[in-house]
């Protein structure tokens, strides 16, 4: 009922009476006074009149479902599982996951307490400035493919941040989102496979949104960045949210009919590191040389100083610029 008397209240840009909420959701006018007070703890700021009504004036800064625009047929976050907070989106995901939840659920949460990146490291998320989140699909793919995915979810990012704050940013092989040479996101992807089947693949993404810099713990402050630093003003992380995850829909359907390549020209329009010098670090190997391309499978090719031409799927890239690796 609360929602719904939301609705009514964003739908009109003007006062609405008790009375006409009250015969529109036919209950009583207490129980629409009782509600509406209840979306004012939520934070909702509703000014109200005793001659006019009720008028619908801001929201509060939160990513549940209320404030996320979900086009009607859509399939990712049809089903939204929000919290304020939680260890990992991913972790839970992937217990979801295994019990069975619908494709296309995303898994939100306002802090993380346990956020976690690539090659084991920890995310710092535990601030509700920022735009945590885990998005579950079930692909039918080979298993070998599903780097594409991660692709696939970096560009929808950095175009669903052009569309909604006019913010230009790069991608780096495979996962990090780029803004002004500094660390604004990055794409953790994890999957449950089994030879020649994909039970599921989760895909987790963390965007440094509106946090200042003394957010960010001190020794990752000259490599991290958010939007507000960069633009000087906060953004809605809830439309920025909901452009992420129609956007990636859309580019997942792309990956399903087999158009990697329409998406690998995509990510290469945004890459800060094809054509750059890299340094490659997987177990106890190093390798310096030249980034040249994507495959289609999602594999980075790299051509080594050692003069060996080789296919990257996994471990550590840094991408030389002014201030040395990134």
């Amino acid at each position: 009922m609360k929602n719904k008397i939301l609705k009514i209240l964003k739908e009109e840009d003007k006062y609405i009476s008790g009375e006409d909420i009250s015969k529109a959701l036919n209950v009583s006018r207490t129980a629409v006074w009782k509600h509406i007070n209840e979306l004012r703890n939520d934070g909702y700021v509703i000014q109200s009149s005793s001659k006019k009504g009720y008028r619908f004036l801001k929201a509060p800064d939160i990513l549940d479902k209320r404030e996320i625009n979900i086009p009607k047929g859509q399939f990712i976050g049809s089903n939204i599982r929000y919290f304020e907070e939680i260890d990992s989106t991913n972790s839970y995901a992937k217990k979801i996951a295994n019990e069975g939840c619908a494709h296309g659920t995303v898994v939100i949460s306002e802090v993380q307490t346990m956020g976690r990146g690539r090659v084991g490291r920890q995310w710092q998320s535990d601030t509700a400035e920022g735009i945590w989140f885990s998005i579950v699909v079930r692909p039918d793919l080979e298993p070998e493919n599903i780097q594409v995915i991660t692709l696939a979810a970096s560009v929808a990012v950095v175009e669903a941040i052009k569309e909604t704050c006019g913010i230009i940013c790069g991608i780096k092989w495979p996962n990090d989102i780029i803004l002004n040479g500094r660390k604004l996101g990055g794409i953790l992807t994890e999957l449950s496979a089994e030879p020649g089947h994909v039970n599921y693949v989760v895909v987790g993404i963390g965007l440094n949104a509106n946090q200042d810099l003394e957010h960010f713990d001190y020794e990752i402050r000259q490599k991290a960045i958010s939007l507000k630093m960069y633009a000087g003003k906060s953004i809605s992380r809830a439309n920025l949210l909901g452009s992420i995850l129609t956007r990636f829909e859309k580019i997942y359907k792309s990956i399903l009919l087999g158009e990697n390549r329409d998406i690998i020209d995509k990510w290469t329009a945004y890459s800060v590191t094809i054509g750059k010098e890299v340094k490659v670090a997987y177990k106890d190997m190093e390798y310096f040389g030249k980034a040249l391309s994507v495959a289609s499978d999602g594999r980075l090719i790299v051509e080594c100083k050692d003069g060996v031409t080789r296919e990257i799927s996994a471990g550590e890239i840094q991408v030389r610029g002014l201030l040395g690796y990134i």
